[in-house]
């Protein structure tokens, strides 16, 4: 993507639909003048003396345990510097963001218009009742370390500075690991530091409390090597400085087994990597280019652990694996603050995750057959769902064993389950699946390229390396689109009405007529088929022209089913192709089928659905739990709709005893854990989280999926087709631009995952 694209890019999505990232909205219902008179006059007097009586009430009536403020002067702003705190207003918003989606927690952000400490330090003060924790960002040292000791020494509720703590945390975590692999002792190492800043003297001094000394390591800042015996030095650098009568970087890094780098991109040279000691840890954490190539760095030296703050290579130094769990922990024991201890906490489970057996949903996520600790694996990936049920708990037990915990947890698994709960929130499937489709990328069909919306999306999936773009439609209209859109990147342009086209027309129409001579068509007839942009781009994906196709963006669902059976068929052993569609809801992702193809299908038919359906979970890398919904619950009902769905899940407890399915079950039962759990316990799926819903005939499912998606403004990723032979789908009618990236990338995936397939049975 070019910058001039993306700087508008950046600027729509921060303008529209509405200005900025984040808004507030009601947790209690407002419907009746029976709500308001809670909500506001007379009721809330209620709580307000209650309070009155007791502050820590506080917690029990308002959102105050749930709050924190993300507070900035904007001086110190990564990659832009002093820019003020309207401009950094964005970053803020931002970070609100990340408190939210990772962690559940409410962030709202504050920019203080002074540089000077008291003024700083007094604002937090008197506005400190209304949250329950204080992050502070982007602020310049020697400034922030100030705020900071004088913040946590002068309020009763979490501070943390996460320019400062977040970096120190998580690279301790690395590095700790990177000792274990390379059999180095902490105590024993030298360490280079490059850059003497907030997150490199936090850094620092946390590498220390885990046993690093003194006397082995050497920070650098803008002038060189921090000396002791340097005239002026700054007090607070004081702590920092060497004996060693040496200068610069190249010197410091002799005989060096650490190097961390929080400075600026390029100071490291292949030369400086070469004289380090042997088995390096190189952490190069400048962003957004590092001080030393990735690639560069290990092709210079074999035996080197690297680490860098770009997400485009292993053991990424990302502060999100931190704050948002530590504010988590710190808010759920009412800590008075984040002290070392609840850090160091933080620091020795994120090492400790690292270590364990990574489930199957990060491992597709990253494109990894198995992700296992060791040199490219130091450090979790941002994207585990093991995170917020981990990380939490360590610091609130840290917080607790440390005397700061003003309201101690008893029962770790119901807290554990609730912290996984609050996860639902973030549906990271979205991201999961562009990532995963960038990992291998794939050539797919745009079957209605010239259309707006299709081009647009069309551009986004190829800027975004989701998929590579075949443009199908009429020429001098792609040709307008993508010179309207500035797109213009070199791409496959067909239209198959054109005498460009006739060639490759020929070739589809008689292999076409070949498999379908039998059926009635004629080699004519074919020729004219293939005019057809969903006949010709079917064909493409047939002869392996193209890897796979997408359709359906102006044209109706029946219209399209027809030519795509005809062309692709069904996969061997497959009786009835079906859809599924994943909607992004606040429990997480759940997989509906069969949302648009099956009128009314038998218990086989059902049986066979629900498999497909299962394997479509586990290749997102869920663990299926299935439902098989009913108006009634297991034999409540002789009617032949309910027993149909009952004959359905004993063909699959027969067939495939080991998975998570029962039925028939009504809705509410199924998606209620504890109702189940109370009234049907002899039920496999009982007490279970239930993913995926397997409806009695298409009506129920459609109508469901589209009150979903309207009603509570549910994210929908489909129809996605399985029991094809290829990869090919049918988008809705009028899909939005991310609706058919989505898809863009569901086919990539597809396609992915068949070739997988084809190459395992060949190693057969």
């Amino acid at each position: 993507m070019s910058k001039q694209k993306q700087r508008r890019e950046a600027l729509i999505y921060h303008a529209k639909p509405q200005p900025g990232k984040i808004k507030v909205v009601p947790t209690k219902p407002y419907a009746t003048q029976r709500d308001l008179a809670l909500a506001y006059s007379p009721g809330v007097a209620e709580p307000c003396l209650e309070i009155k009586k007791n502050k820590d009430n506080v917690y029990k009536y308002t959102a105050k345990g749930n709050l924190v403020a993300i507070i900035s002067n904007g001086t110190a702003v990564l990659g832009l510097g002093d820019i003020g705190p309207l401009a950094s207003k964005p970053v803020m918003e931002g970070k609100s963001l990340l408190f939210k989606i990772f962690a559940d927690i409410d962030g709202i952000d504050i920019e203080l218009d002074t540089k000077d400490v008291d003024k700083f330090v007094e604002t937090v003060k008197i506005i400190a009742p209304t949250f329950g924790g204080i992050n502070l960002e982007d602020i310049k040292a020697p400034e922030a370390f100030e705020i900071e000791r004088r913040l946590k020494e002068e309020l009763d509720i979490p501070v943390m500075h996460d320019d400062q703590h977040g970096t120190a945390i998580i690279s301790s975590a690395a590095l700790l690991n990177a000792l274990e692999i390379t059999k180095k002792k902490i105590d024993k190492v030298k360490i280079v530091i490059s850059g003497a800043g907030a997150a490199a003297v936090s850094c620092t001094k946390l590498y220390k409390a885990f046993g690093a000394k003194a006397e082995n390591i050497v920070m650098l800042d803008s002038k060189g090597v921090i000396r002791k015996d340097a005239p002026n030095l700054a007090e607070s650098k004081l702590e920092f400085a060497t004996s060693r009568k040496i200068d610069t970087l190249d010197e410091a890094m002799k005989d060096a087994d650490v190097f961390v780098g929080l400075s600026i991109a390029d100071v490291v040279t292949p030369q400086m990597l070469l004289s380090m000691a042997k088995n390096p840890i190189v952490f190069a954490m400048a962003n957004p280019n590092p001080e030393i190539d990735y690639n560069l760095a290990i092709k210079t030296r074999k035996d080197i652990i690297m680490a860098t703050g770009r997400s485009d290579h292993p053991n990424q130094v990302n502060n999100v694996l931190g704050f948002p769990f530590i504010f988590r922990g710190a808010l759920d024991v009412r800590a008075t603050k984040i002290n070392e201890a609840m850090k160091m906490a933080a620091v020795r489970a994120l090492a400790d995750l690292t270590k364990e057996s990574v489930p199957e949903q990060v491992n597709i996520a990253y494109g990894k057959t198995r992700l296992t600790f060791g040199k490219e694996y130091i450090i979790p990936k941002p994207f585990d769902p093991r995170l917020i049920a981990t990380i939490p708990p360590a610091v609130a037990k840290a917080a607790m064993e440390s005397g700061v915990a003003k309201m101690p947890i008893d029962d770790w698994e119901k807290y554990k389950e609730e912290l996984l709960h609050r996860s639902g929130n973030d549906n990271k499937i979205v991201r999961q699946l562009h990532d995963r489709a960038r990992m291998d990328i794939r050539r797919i069909v745009f079957a209605e390229a010239d259309q707006l919306d299709v081009m647009k999306a069309a551009q986004i999936a190829y800027e975004e390396g989701i998929a590579i773009p075949i443009l199908l439609g009429k020429k001098h209209l792609i040709k307008a689109l993508k010179k309207e859109l500035d797109f213009d990147a070199d791409l496959l342009v067909i239209d198959s009405h054109s005498e460009e086209a006739d060639e490759k027309r020929t070739q589809y129409a008689q292999k076409y007529f070949e498999n379908r001579q039998r059926s009635g068509v004629t080699l004519y007839g074919a020729l004219q088929k293939m005019r057809e942009r969903t006949y010709y781009g079917s064909m493409m994906v047939m002869q392996g022209d193209a890897d796979g196709m997408i359709s359906g963006y102006s044209r109706a669902y029946p219209t399209l089913v027809k030519p795509i059976f005809e062309v692709i068929g069904r996969a061997t052993g497959v009786r009835k192709v079906s859809t599924v569609h994943i909607m992004t809801t606040d429990r997480g992702p759940i997989f509906l089928a069969d949302t648009s193809i099956n009128i009314n299908p038998t218990a086989e038919e059902l049986a066979e659905i629900t498999q497909m359906t299962a394997n479509v979970a586990t290749n997102f890398g869920f663990n299926p739990v299935i439902a098989l919904l009913s108006y009634g619950n297991f034999g409540s009902s002789s009617h032949p709709s309910a027993t149909k769905v009952r004959d359905a899940v004993k063909l699959l407890h027969k067939s495939n005893p080991d998975l998570l399915v029962d039925g028939e079950i009504q809705t509410d039962f199924a998606l209620n854990k504890e109702l189940s759990q109370s009234k049907f316990p002899f039920s496999k799926i009982s007490g279970k989280k239930v993913n995926t819903l397997i409806f009695p005939n298409l009506e129920s499912a459609n109508i469901t999926y589209k009150l979903l998606k309207e009603l509570n403004k549910a994210d929908s990723i489909g129809p996605i087709m399985v029991g094809l032979r290829k990869s090919v789908h049918i988008i809705p009618l009028g899909a939005s631009v991310d609706e058919i990236v989505n898809m863009s990338a569901v086919a990539a995936i597809d396609a992915q995952e068949r070739e997988k397939r084809k190459m395992a049975k060949k190693i057969k």
